[in-house]
């Protein structure tokens, strides 16, 4: 079998890694891509180390079953948890991993807090306060643990006085204060971009990840020989923990491609 014709699994504790699976299919149309969300699982932010990285150990073999050329961990909590076990594992496999994107928000040098919207684990993980440790000196960042948010995303709550208020009273600290930009720091959390901007203001930046995690899966497929020579534009499965097709259905419908199956 042609590696270059093999899919490309994309995998999120839920919904959210659809963020970054449709910049991916922007860039790459003809590649085909199998996405596996664990929302029997979610939220991944809130649990305990060992058990995120077994979680994502099992997607991760999942996904070998379906003979994937690359594996993105579509989710900041499962890449600060388990990409080095992941990449340790498949040696073979292109691995991609995605974190907070703090560099483009301190490069945009704008007056003001940069606050980092994440789970309380990614926020606790050693590979985020090493990035915050890399930045510190540059701009004023403030970390911000959003338990909860996730859940509104899930039961595909992605506007409404309820997310409002809650966005409300987790920014109240910030809004009478200069906001450079929010980073969001989940790949949940781009579904919620119109809410948070009605919350913070249209003028605040919101930067994710999701383009340049795209990128690099490019950049990672061209220099491995490993992107598709198809013609045709490319098919896209998803999978689901659950097995509940309205959850499978609202994916679908996340990245408009009801009429890819």
């Amino acid at each position: 079998m042609n590696i270059k014709n093999s899919p490309i699994g994309f995998f999120d504790s839920g919904v959210g890694g659809l963020s970054v699976m449709k910049e991916a299919i922007a860039i790459m149309p003809n590649e085909d891509f199998i996405y596996f969300g664990d929302s029997q699982n979610a939220p991944y932010g809130t649990k305990e180390l060992e058990e995120v990285r077994n979680l994502t150990l099992n997607v991760a073999d999942f996904f070998m079953k379906k003979k994937v050329k690359a594996i993105v961990v579509a989710c900041n909590t499962a890449t600060s948890a388990a990409i080095e076990l992941l990449r340790d594992k498949y040696k073979d496999t292109i691995i991609i991993g995605i974190e907070p994107a703090l560099k483009p928000a301190v490069k945009l040098n704008r007056k003001g807090n940069i606050i980092i919207m994440a789970t309380p684990m990614t926020l606790r993980e050693k590979k985020f306060k090493s990035l915050m440790e890399k930045y510190k000196n540059d701009c004023s960042i403030v970390s911000l643990p959003c338990a909860g948010l996730v859940e509104f995303i899930e039961q595909g709550i992605l506007e409404g006085k309820e997310l409002e208020n809650y966005l409300k009273e987790k920014l109240k600290p910030y809004l009478s204060e200069d906001i450079a930009a929010i980073v969001l720091g989940c790949t949940h959390y781009p579904f919620i971009k119109n809410a948070l901007s009605k919350v913070v203001g249209h003028d605040v930046p919101l930067i994710d990840g999701g383009v340049g995690t795209s990128h690099e899966l490019k950049r990672k497929l061209i220099e491995k020989a490993c992107l598709t020579d198809s013609k045709e534009k490319g098919k896209i499965i998803i999978y689901n923990s659950t097995n509940d097709n309205k959850i499978i259905d609202f994916c679908y419908n996340l990245i408009n491609a009801e009429n890819s199956r």
